[in-house]
C-alpha cells in the first residue's frame, strides 16, 4: 500500500532546522491496521501529515519519498506530491481533537452536502448520509444538529462517518480516542475494526496508548526520535519487544495490583539535540516479519512515574 523511502520530514524556525522525521524507511501493507506509537514529540503525528500529503510550511520535505499503491489510482503513480488529487476518493485523514474539527454553526447535514467529491443532488446525498450514520449508531435526527448539541462520542462518530464516507482504500486516524471516555473510547475503536474489516482497506492508527495498539492493530510501528526504532506484527512486538524504548513503553503499562514506580522513560530530543538513544535508520529483520533498529550508543534514562 504505502512505500517509504530515506524519508526526512523538517521544520524550519527561523535559522534553525528540525528534523521531525528523520531517515524512515518502510513498507506498510494493504488491507491491515498499523499502529504507530511513541511518546510526544517522537514524529507520530509528522509522518503521518507527510504520508497524507498535507506538508504545509514550516514543514518541508526535505529528502526521501512516498509512493503508493492504490488501485483506483488505475497505473497512475501516486506520490506524496501528487497525493492530494487522492483526497477524500481514496484516502482520508482523522486529525488529532477531531471531534472539535466540525463546523459549529452549520448543521451536521450540510458538512455532508458540502463535502468535496459528493454527488450534486443534495437530496441524494443526504438520504445516504442519513443512511450511512445510522449503520455507525448514529440516529436520524443526529443529521439536523449543530455539533455542540453532539457528545463527543457523536461528533467523533460523525468525523469517522466523513472520513469513510467514500470508502477509501487509505485511512489516517491520529489520536481518534483522545479526549473521550473509556467506554466510548472502546465504542471508537470497535467502530474502526469493524470498518476496516467491512472494506478490507488500511487504517493508520497513531496513539500514544500502547492498550489501544494491542486492542486493535496487526502491526506495529515504534518511532522514537524522529526514526522508527521497531516494526513488526502486534503479538510479536508485545510478546517480543527488541529494542530497550519499545520494552520501556510496554513495561510502563500499568498492572493491576502493583503501585511500584512503572518504567523507565528516555529523554527525547531536548534544546541541545541530545537523545537518550543514537538510532541507526536502518531496520534489521531479527526474525520473519520483525525489523529493529540498532542502538548505537547506551541509553540515558530517567525514572517516571505511571
Amino acid at each position: 500500500m504505502i512505500s517509504i523511502k530515506d524519508l526526512q520530514v523538517s521544520y524550519r524556525l527561523g535559522t534553525r532546522t528540525i528534523h521531525a522525521v528523520d531517515g524512515v524507511t518502510l513498507d506498510i501493507p494493504d488491507g491491515c491496521i498499523v499502529g504507530i506509537a511513541g511518546e510526544s514529540g517522537c514524529g507520530k503525528s509528522t509522518l503521518m501529515k507527510a504520508i497524507y500529503g498535507d506538508i504545509t510550511s514550516p514543514m518541508h520535505l526535505s529528502r526521501g519519498s512516498i509512493t503508493y499503491g492504490l488501485k483506483s489510482a488505475k497505473g497512475r503513480q501516486v506520490t506524496a506530491q501528487n497525493i492530494r488529487e487522492e483526497w477524500f476518493k481514496s484516502i482520508s485523514y482523522v486529525p488529532q481533537s477531531s471531534m472539535n474539527s466540525l463546523n459549529p454553526v452549520i448543521r451536521i447535514r450540510e458538512q455532508f452536502i458540502d463535502f468535496p467529491g459528493t454527488d450534486s443532488n443534495k437530496k441524494r446525498v443526504l438520504e445516504r448520509a442519513r443512511a450511512y450514520m445510522g449503520k455507525l449508531g448514529l440516529p436520524p435526527e443526529a443529521m439536523d444538529s449543530y455539533p455542540h448539541q453532539l457528545s463527543g462520542g457523536m461528533r467523533q462518530r460523525m468525523m469517522i462517518g466523513l472520513a469513510t464516507f467514500f470508502q477509501p482504500e487509505l485511512i489516517i486516524a491520529d489520536e481518534p480516542t483522545t479526549a473521550l471516555d473509556v467506554v466510548v473510547q472502546k465504542d471508537i475503536l470497535m467502530l474502526l475494526m469493524e470498518l476496516q474489516e467491512e472494506m478490507k482497506n488500511t487504517i493508520l492508527v497513531v496513539s500514544h496508548d500502547m492498550g489501544v495498539h494491542y486492542q486493535v492493530t496487526h502491526k506495529m510501528l515504534i518511532m522514537y526520535a524522529g526514526r522508527v526504532v521497531e516494526y513488526g506484527d502486534t503479538d510479536s512486538v508485545f510478546s517480543d519487544p527488541q529494542h530497550p524504548y519499545t520494552k520501556m513503553l510496554i513495561d510502563s503499562l500499568p498492572t493491576i495490583g502493583d503501585d511500584s514506580m512503572r518504567g523507565l522513560m528516555a529523554s527525547a530530543a531536548g534544546a541541545s539535540g541530545d537523545r537518550a538513544y543514537r538510532v541507526e535508520p536502518i531496520l534489521h529483520e531479527v526474525k520473519p516479519g520483525h525489523f529493529v533498529a540498532q542502538v548505537a550508543a547506551a541509553p540515558v534514562a530517567q525514572s517516571v512515574g505511571a
